[in-house]
This record gives structure tokens, C-alpha cells and sequence, in this order.
């Protein structure tokens, strides 16, 4: 019975800690998977262009990068089945022990009740006896004995259930891992593909580093004029607190309780467009094709479809709309002391001094039709002249 209590624990324990731990891996596969064929979709419509480009690559790469990610949390997956199977196995090896040692001892005890089957001889056991006592005794534990045969049937018919329960979940762990590792096959097939296109992108893109570099220093220029706009907000604001006697940085008690529920939100505050994919990160990184030049994004750059929307993330006040040349229309949106900058709009439908809710449109990502349909966001957050990490703040 020790075997069977241990067995029990160590099942109960076991199964919960795997349901756990497949749920949270299922879920964050769902979602890589989600990621995944949206990328593609986007592929899909930058395909028709013959033409390399950085866009494009940009894509495969996130695609490349998302494929292992699944791959690796499929293997995970397979590893903790594997853990399972192997506990499993553990647990029916303990219940047949137990089961086959318990059988033993209830043949046994048929075999002494089949030779004892005679009534006259239980009575006669009874009577036999030297004093009452002695016969009352006797009496308890023929009433004893009767009960522990009852106690071993229904624990054999327990252990049989417990064992054809734990064969069953067997063969569904099994069966589940089999489908894991063909489907890691095939993301494995998928991955060497794209890797292959990647390649060829890449070499393409190489025999262009004249235009590249044409590219990378427009978009320097843009992203200098964008930051140069956003310092002038700053300091004009500064510049108005200090007339008035104030700290540069002074907010009023509005500003405060904005900046506060902004702060608060952090990691929960919703994209800057209904459906998108972060294309190029936030820092310093080298560029993807030119050798030995590094790209600084002052924000994330969002890869979304033709016609997006462009929403604010939070509530606030639109402190300026503006063009920039070569870089189309940027929106700059005060939440307090934190400050929303939405660049590359065809289009915004705001303007200065308008308030604005989480999730208001503000205007529409602007389509580049001559590389391949691109359609790229530039989304930064700062924190007065402070640039932040918008992954950090968006939800996942």
C-alpha cells in the first residue's frame, strides 16, 4: 500500500506540473505561429517586386528569427512529453509491482480459505477456545480477516483501473510527441528555405551598396530632423517654465496625473497599429547587408499592411503634426512627461492641441508602392529628452 500511496503522489504532482508547463509552451507556440503567418502575408504582398530590398529582408529575417523560436519551443514541448513518458513509465512499472505483489498474497489467502471453506471448522474454531476471551478474540479477528480479503479485492481492482488509466495516458503522450516531432520536421524543411531566400536576398541587395548607403543616409537625415523637431518641443516647453519662474521639467497636476497612468500602463499600452510586426528594433545594430555599418533607431520601426491605421497608445495631447522631407508626416502626442512620436503617416487627421484617447486614429501608414508595397510605421517613445524602448512598453 506504501507503493501505491507514493504512486498516487508522484502521479498527481507530475501531471500537474506538466499540464502547466504545456500550457504555457502551447500558448506562446500559438502565438509565434500567429506572428509567423502574418509575416508571411506581408511577404506575400512585397513578392510581386523582383527587386531585393532591405524591407523584404527585413521580413525573412523576422521570419527566420520567429521559425526558431517555434522550433525551440516545440522541442521543449517534445522534451517535457519525453519527461512525462518517462515518469509514466516510472509510475506503471511501480503499479504493476505493487499489483502483481498483491495478487500473490491474495492467492494465497484463497488457497487458506478454500482449505478453511467448511463452516463446522470456523465454528469449531470458536468453540475450541480456552475462555470467552479467548473466544472473542478469535471472534474479532475472523471479523478482521474477512475485511482486510475485501480491502485486497477492492485494492487490486484499484490498482487495475490506476494501471489501464496510466497505459492509456501512455499512448496519448506518445502519439502527441510523434505529432510534435513531425511537426518540428517540417518547420525544420521551412526554416533551411527561407534561409536559402535570405541568401539570395542578401547577395542581391550586395551588387546595390551604393544605393543602400544612398538609403541608410536619407534615413539619418530624417531620423536627425525628426529628433531635432522633438528637442524643439522640449526645450520650447522649458523655455516657457522658466519665464515663469518654474523648473524646466515643471508639470502641472494635469500633467502629473497624465504622466503617472502613462507610466503605469507600461508594458499594457496598446500598438500604434491593429496588426503589426517589429521590423527593426530599438539601439544600436549592425545593418543587415552592409558590412561594418551599424544602424541607430531611435524607436522600433513596425512593419503593417497597405491603408493601416495609425492609433494613439494612450491618452494625451497632440503637441505638434509636421512634415519631413523625405520622410513624410510625423505626429507627436504629450502623455505628461512622456512623449508618443508616430512618423512615416501618408496622412494624419490631428492637429495641434487636439486631445486624443488610447486607440483614437490619427492617421494612416504611408505605402511605398516603388519597394514592393512596404509599409512601415517608425513608433518611439521618450521621456522628456530621453529615448525609451517601445518594446518595453507596448503589450506583447
Amino acid at each position: 500500500m506504501r507503493t501505491l500511496v507514493l504512486a498516487g503522489i508522484f502521479i498527481l504532482v507530475q501531471a500537474s506540473t506538466l499540464a502547466q508547463s504545456l500550457s504555457d509552451l502551447q500558448q506562446k507556440r500559438q502565438n509565434t505561429a500567429k506572428e509567423i503567418e502574418y509575416t508571411t502575408r506581408l511577404l506575400s504582398q512585397v513578392q510581386q517586386e523582383e527587386k531585393a530590398s532591405i524591407g523584404r529582408l527585413q521580413l525573412i529575417n523576422n521570419n527566420i528569427n520567429q521559425r526558431n523560436t517555434l522550433i525551440s519551443g516545440l522541442n521543449a514541448e517534445m522534451k517535457l512529453y519525453l519527461e512525462s513518458i518517462e515518469n509514466n513509465n516510472l509510475a506503471v512499472e511501480l503499479l504493476s509491482e505493487d499489483l502483481e505483489k498483491l495478487k500473490t498474497e491474495y492467492a494465497q489467502l484463497i488457497r487458506i480459505i478454500y482449505l478453511n471453506r467448511n463452516v463446522g471448522n470456523q465454528v469449531l474454531f470458536l468453540l475450541s477456545a480456552d475462555n470467552f476471551n479467548q473466544a472473542y478474540r478469535r471472534f474479532l479477528y475472523m471479523r478482521r480477516y474477512a475485511s482486510f480479503r475485501k480491502e485486497q479485492s477492492a485494492t487490486i481492482q484499484l490498482l487495475q483501473k490506476l494501471l489501464h488509466e496510466k497505459v492509456g495516458r501512455l499512448e496519448q503522450l506518445r502519439t502527441a510527441r510523434r505529432t510534435l516531432l513531425e511537426e518540428a520536421r517540417l518547420e525544420t524543411k521551412k526554416l533551411a528555405e527561407e534561409k536559402t531566400r535570405q541568401n539570395l536576398e542578401i547577395g542581391e541587395l550586395k551588387r546595390k551598396q551604393q544605393d543602400l548607403k544612398q538609403t541608410l543616409e536619407q534615413q539619418r537625415r530624417v531620423e536627425q530632423q525628426l529628433e531635432r523637431e522633438i528637442n524643439r518641443i522640449i526645450e520650447e516647453e522649458a523655455n516657457k517654465n522658466r519665464e515663469a519662474g518654474e523648473p524646466a521639467f515643471a508639470l502641472t497636476p494635469e500633467q502629473k496625473l497624465a504622466g503617472a497612468n502613462f507610466e503605469q500602463n507600461k508594458q499594457r499600452l496598446p500598438w500604434p497599429v491593429e496588426r503589426g510586426i517589429i521590423a527593426e528594433r530599438f539601439g544600436i545594430h549592425r545593418h543587415p547587408v552592409l558590412e561594418y555599418v551599424q544602424v541607430r533607431n531611435n524607436g522600433v520601426d513596425i512593419a503593417t499592411e497597405p491603408g493601416a491605421k495609425v492609433r494613439a497608445v494612450f491618452d494625451g495631447e497632440v503637441s505638434r503634426v509636421f512634415g519631413i522631407t523625405g520622410g513624410n508626416t510625423a505626429v507627436i502626442i504629450r502623455h505628461g512627461q512622456y512623449l508618443s512620436v508616430y512618423s512615416n503617416l501618408q496622412e494624419a487627421v490631428v492637429k495641434k492641441g487636439d486631445r486624443v484617447s488610447t486607440k483614437q486614429v490619427i492617421g494612416t501608414v504611408f505605402t511605398d508602392y516603388d519597394d514592393g508595397n512596404k509599409s512601415v510605421l517608425k513608433f518611439q517613445i521618450w521621456r522628456e529628452n530621453q529615448k525609451l524602448n517601445p518594446e518595453e512598453w507596448i503589450g506583447r
